[in-house]
């Protein structure tokens, strides 16, 4: 025969009612009793009280610490706080929360977003571009692999040394200054060997069916796009160290870095191009009389 449940007396409390207090609850009602005070239950205790009342605990405190302690004037502010977190004073309060419209717990965003709150424009411009230029098969997981181990690689590596020879582009931080911000380091380096002009052949126009070769000025992200090709070119023709995944990556950020040492084959591919448009510029008055 089965025996039947116990049942709670009237007014009783269950098993899970009669719950120990808190130590900091405890040794409150322990100090009132006695007299000699205890820890604030609504405002918790300072640290250097806590120290002032054991010996043992301010001796192997930090110094700072038995500094604040032996000081005559007792400072206002604490390090910590021991009061116990209660749920029920961590409980947000719906009232206050400033919803306009009934049914939204918090309070809507404030319109229009700023640009950097959209999901599509949370990387900067540089890294986005180029991520695209590592993409390969539309494969963007894969690319953004690529671009997060060379931010990465150009992060520990150590500081470069400029070469006098080729500077950088005017305004940029100190060469120490680099790894710490690596996104910057790589803009550094694709601006520096980007191409301000292109070289157009147009057919016909020097007369006879002969092409006449005029420069074309670039804008910014047209200028990145061919330097960031330069740079891919160059790390491709590297030879590999070894196997795995983020070998491509590795060699990408060894070009970066050899552009800002100066080192990099990408910078004679922009001087070529560079000188070829000098003597170039003589044919656009040509062009305009073609018109």
């Amino acid at each position: 025969d089965e025996k039947p449940l116990p049942k709670a007396e009237p007014g009783g409390s269950g098993p899970n009612q009669e719950q120990l207090p808190h130590i900091s609850e405890e040794a409150a009602a322990m100090g009132k009793i006695t007299g000699e005070g205890g820890p604030e239950i609504d405002q918790g205790t300072p640290v250097q009280e806590v120290l002032k009342r054991d010996e043992e605990s301010k001796e192997k405190a930090p110094q700072i610490m038995q500094e604040e302690v032996q000081s005559a004037s007792p400072r206002g502010t604490r390090s910590y706080s021991t009061t116990p977190h209660r749920y029920q004073e961590a409980v947000i309060s719906f009232e206050d929360s400033g919803a306009e419209s009934s049914g939204h717990t918090f309070s809507l965003p404030a319109l229009p977003l700023p640009a950097n709150m959209h999901l599509k424009y949370r990387y900067a411009p540089i890294v986005k571009q180029v991520t695209n230029l590592l993409m390969r098969d539309g494969k963007l997981s894969v690319a953004q692999r690529n671009m997060a181990m060379i931010l990465n690689q150009l992060r520990m590596a150590s500081p470069p040394t400029l070469n006098p020879e080729r500077p950088l582009i005017p305004g940029s931080p100190p060469a120490s200054h680099l790894p710490l911000n690596p996104i910057l380091y790589m803009t550094l380096a694709i601006d520096s060997v980007a191409p301000l002009l292109r070289i157009r052949s147009q057919k016909g126009m020097a007369g006879g069916g002969a092409a006449l070769q005029t420069p074309v000025p670039l804008a910014l992200r047209q200028r990145r796009r061919q330097a960031v090709m330069w740079i891919l070119d160059a790390a491709s023709k590297k030879p590999a160290r070894g196997s795995g995944r983020g070998q491509f990556a590795q060699r990408v950020a060894e070009e970066l870095v050899a552009i800002v040492e100066g080192r990099s084959s990408v910078w004679d591919r922009r001087g070529g191009i560079h000188k070829l448009a000098v003597s170039a510029r003589a044919n656009l008055n040509a062009r305009g009389r073609a018109r």
